[in-house]
């Protein structure tokens, strides 16, 4: 056999076993799950986590300039989005920074207990549609848009909630946390 046949031989035999081990994955992907056996974290997700971690005590989160809007915001029929602790200066900037976002989101647990759930990054549209010509996205996670009138009296704004500390049935970066209630809160509703 000469070293030409021998190389294409090698070649197609190294190919179909390369293309034979991709139609069985291997049971356990160390860089896909973490310590609990589910999947690992979205990248947005990690973020929110690390950057939000302090803000598990709403103390902190007011002390760096977070306070509560609208009350407890319940869907109508798809569970809620929880208490929002708002940053009106980062709201007002016009900019989506993945360290800084503009929104922390709680559960109330009862007891005026509440519990840190997740994030949400909202740019008011006229600011962002100044200087971009699509919709904002970050890390991948495009935002939704919120038309106005609407019920936070906000004008036309758009928003990403990331459910960094709460698995979402429904989707971790949905507007409404099926999980979620706003039945332990004793304050107003939205």
């Amino acid at each position: 056999m000469t070293s030409r046949a021998f190389a294409t031989r090698f070649t197609f035999s190294i190919a179909g076993a390369l293309a034979l081990a991709s139609l069985f994955p291997p049971a356990v992907r160390a860089a896909d799950t973490h310590a609990h056996g589910g999947p690992a974290p979205n990248a947005l997700v990690k973020v929110v986590r690390e950057i939000t971690e302090p803000y598990k005590s709403v103390a902190a989160a007011e002390g760096a300039g977070y306070a509560l809007a609208f009350g407890c915001v319940s869907g109508p029929d798809s569970g809620a989005m929880g208490l929002h602790y708002v940053n009106m200066p980062l709201v007002l900037d016009g900019e989506i920074d993945a360290m800084r976002p503009e929104i922390v989101i709680y559960e109330p647990a009862g007891n005026g207990q509440v519990r840190l759930v997740g994030a949400d990054y909202l740019v008011l549209a006229d600011a962002w549609d100044k200087t971009h010509s699509s919709s904002p996205e970050l890390m991948g996670q495009k935002f939704q848009q919120f038309e106005a009138p609407n019920r936070f009296g906000l004008p036309r704004f758009y928003t990403l909630h990331v459910w960094a500390w709460k698995d979402n049935p429904t989707g971790t970066f949905v507007n409404w946390h099926s999980n979620i209630s706003c039945d332990a809160y004793t304050g107003p509703t939205q």
